[in-house]
């Protein structure tokens, strides 16, 4: 089995839509690439699918981030600090609906996650084969062979002035 750790960004409590979907393409990648390279599917992403549906769930019952539901609060989170349960704020019927647009949010992300496996196939055997050989990978080695497949340019190094010999200059 795989593990995955994203590096949190600057402010991680404040997420945009674009942002709280983008992860959630990711967290449907391992399934996705399962079905895609292997032909089956394990219970190996079932995390990430806990997570996914939070995430979807959220922003259609909680951030107003919903195309069906737009700006409308349908859930409240109760004892925050302590389990953080969400409870709904509506009729059975509005919650089949949040059923059904959590439930089109997360096929929306699989099929972007598919289509992007599917264009990136050459990138992911090289990634596979650099992981068989290493069985871990950096963030910056990522990128060397993602730029090395799509023939991007290596960005140049930033030079790092020592502090004192910048602070010497100043005083001048």
């Amino acid at each position: 089995l795989g593990s995955t750790w994203s590096l949190p960004k600057d402010d991680s409590s404040n997420m945009t839509r674009n942002e709280m979907y983008e992860q959630i393409v990711s967290l449907l990648g391992g399934r996705v690439a399962e079905a895609l390279f292997v032909g089956d599917i394990s219970v190996g992403a079932s995390n990430d699918i806990e997570r996914a549906t939070e995430i979807a769930r959220s922003m259609v019952t909680r951030f107003g981030m919903s195309k069906r539901f737009g700006l409308v609060g349908l859930a409240t989170v109760e004892s925050q600090y302590l389990d953080g349960r969400a409870a709904l704020n509506c009729s059975d019927k509005t919650a089949a609906e949040i059923d059904e647009e959590v439930v089109a949010i997360l096929r929306e992300s699989y099929e972007k996650a598919l289509a992007l496996l599917k264009d990136n196939r050459e990138l992911m055997d090289k990634l596979a084969d650099y992981l068989i050989e290493k069985e871990t990978i950096t963030g910056k080695e990522f990128m060397t062979i993602f730029r090395k497949e799509k023939g991007l340019p290596e960005p140049e190094e930033k030079k790092v002035e020592n502090e004192p010999a910048a602070q010497k200059s100043e005083m001048q």
